[in-house]
């Protein structure tokens, strides 16, 4: 059947190339008259000196329909990182703001929380995307925010408007937009996807049987995409792992706080292309390894706060049914390179699935250890009923920084 195939539980909107950028930015110059856009940018001070993010700057002069950009600037512990940052995005206006995690500013309002009890985790792009959120509370009119990662190699600002219309369209009635798009070069990438996520919910659904939420998981062509957008209301309900999982524990929490039919995702381009990790089979704590654990031990903790009972040999079954369904995908895949004129090096796609299989077991043994395991960061409805000015308080750090450093 062709690709407009509508085969999960969640609406696909797919690319037929029928609509180009300027038809798309001018429904989203009608529709944020509205509903308003609120962009949000994390960046670590290493990306924003890469090629990708200064590309994505110039392309972003000219996204005229988005009202307010957020670049959460991490990892960036010195005041040069900050101006540094603040001459990339100058070209963009007033209306783009550097929301410095690192600064002194944000530090002490991180610490006020903190002393109040509300646990907001390690620093990382699960704690940056959070604190965005609550910067663009402060701003009531927006209607949708918007994320996408900055380390896009080939950045087209369609991308954008891809992402953004499934949300304001005034005919449309969705609360969470998922990007989905092919990640291929000479070769095929995305192996966290295609070795581990999509095998170990297919086996899952061997071992557990055939769970909404799996099935749900499930329908994402693309789960671990860094690219969603949200309402408001969504945003403020959804608790923000800061860990790996965030990916996987984001979609966790639409599944938990909206309807599928309020869900949906877009094809973003053709082809995506963004710095890729090693998989560090050799230290667990680094690269794909260290994500792929980090994803498994979501999975498992979100099933067994639905009721779901693991007991040690599930693992060992789960283990077993995941090497099946992926050295599967693996034949599959080399057909499909093969046919794509791609190279493919099928010893090293092995040697990723006998690593991941490997994480099966000591997320399994984690698990048991500790089934609730470390605590997601606070919803920002929690946040609002301790301190209801913390929104603006953020707001008003970015300002007093850019008044100070910019």
């Amino acid at each position: 059947m062709a690709d407009f195939l509508q085969n999960g539980l969640i609406t696909t909107l797919h690319d037929f190339a029928g609509a180009g950028r300027e038809a798309h930015e001018e429904l989203l110059r009608e529709a944020t008259v509205n509903s308003p856009i609120g962009l949000l940018l994390p960046v670590t001070a290493s990306d924003m000196r890469a090629a990708p993010f200064e590309r994505i700057c110039e392309e972003l002069t000219g996204a005229d329909y988005v009202q307010q950009i957020s670049v959460v600037l991490g990892q960036a512990p010195d005041v040069a990182d900050y101006k540094e940052a603040a001459a990339k995005i100058a070209r963009l206006g007033d209306r783009a703001r550097i929301l410095w995690t690192d600064g002194e500013r944000v530090q002490r309002l991180y610490q006020h929380l903190d002393d109040a009890g509300l646990d907001l985790g390690s620093p990382g792009k699960g704690k940056s995307v959070w604190t965005a959120f609550g910067y663009f509370l402060s701003y009531s009119e927006l209607q949708a925010y918007v994320l996408h990662d900055c380390d896009i190699a080939n950045y087209d600002r369609d991308m954008l408007a891809r992402l953004c219309l499934p949300l304001v369209h005034p005919s449309f009635d969705f609360e969470f937009c998922k990007a989905y798009y092919a990640r291929y070069g000479d070769r095929l990438f995305g192996r966290v996807v295609r070795l581990l996520v999509t095998p170990i919910l297919r086996a899952m659904m061997n071992i557990i049987g055939h769970h909404q939420f799996l099935l749900y998981l499930d329908s994402y062509r693309y789960p671990l995409s860094g690219e969603f957008a949200v309402t408001p209301m969504l945003a403020r309900y959804n608790r923000i792992p800061s860990d790996w999982g965030l990916e996987v524990g984001t979609l966790s929490e639409v599944y938990r706080n909206t309807s599928l039919k309020r869900v949906c995702q877009v094809d973003l381009c053709p082809r995506y292309d963004h710095k890729h990790q090693i998989l560090s089979e050799g230290d667990p704590s680094k690269g794909l390894t260290r994500m792929g654990t980090d994803i498994l031990i979501s999975l498992i903790r979100t099933l067994g706060s639905m009721g779901v009972v693991f007991q040690p040999s599930t693992f060992v079954s789960l283990r077993s049914s995941y090497l099946r369904a992926a050295q599967d995908a693996i034949r599959q895949y080399q057909a499909d390179a093969v046919m794509n004129g791609l190279n493919y090096d099928r010893h090293s796609e092995e040697t990723a699935v006998e690593t991941f299989a490997q994480q099966v077991m000591i997320a399994g043994e984690s698990f048991m250890r500790d089934p609730a395991g470390s605590k997601a960061i606070p919803n920002w409805t929690r946040i609002l009923s301790f301190d209801p000015d913390f929104p603006q308080k953020l707001r008003t750090a970015t300002e007093e920084d850019a008044n100070e450093f910019a």
